[in-house]
């Protein structure tokens, strides 16, 4: 392996174990609060290993809310945003008068999660909460703040658990980053 390589294999930061903890106290703050009437909406693609993982623990404490998926991109296969989001499919179930989770992977610049806020308040969700796996910080205010947040992550390019570089390591089990 060059050194070039060796500079971007994915580097653990927060393991398979590490995240199914995250996810168990995710459910355990998150379930009192909801139930089996609210929708959880799975940003994809990235968030469908969090909603996945998230709704079976839920579950497990009793709490089945339905499920739908919106599928939105503003990265595409760059590292970086370009500034819009794309709507690839939308939803499937209708929001009106409904209480709505909105699940994703990460917290980055904030320009998905507030999209997808208006999208799903325009269908006419009474309510919007929503999860995300991971939080990176940022150095200008995002204008919107996820209601729950697993784990604090660094500000390093993130891999793994849903997270991508150009469509590879979605299936890491863990998060990784690569420098």
């Amino acid at each position: 392996m060059s050194e070039a390589e060796a500079a971007l294999s994915p580097k653990v930061l927060l393991d398979e174990a590490g995240v199914a903890d995250v996810i168990e106290q995710m459910a355990a703050q998150i379930a009192p609060l909801i139930d089996d009437d609210w929708i959880c909406i799975c940003l994809l693609t990235g968030g469908l290993w969090f909603a996945a993982d998230l709704t079976r623990a839920l579950s497990r404490k009793g709490c089945n809310p339905l499920f739908d998926a919106l599928w939105i991109a503003s990265y595409g296969d760059a590292r970086r945003s370009r500034g819009e989001v794309d709507v690839l499919a939308g939803l499937q179930r209708d929001l009106k008068g409904r209480s709505v989770l909105l699940l994703d992977d990460v917290f980055d610049s904030g320009l998905s999660l507030r999209a997808s806020i208006k999208i799903i308040e325009q269908a006419g969700a009474k309510v919007v909460k929503s999860a995300v796996f991971a939080r990176k910080p940022w150095p200008e205010p995002r204008g919107v703040q996820p209601d729950f947040v697993g784990w604090e992550a660094p500000a390093r390019f993130l891999v793994g658990y849903g997270m991508d570089d150009q469509g590879r390591y979605r299936g890491l089990p863990g998060v990784a980053a690569i420098d």
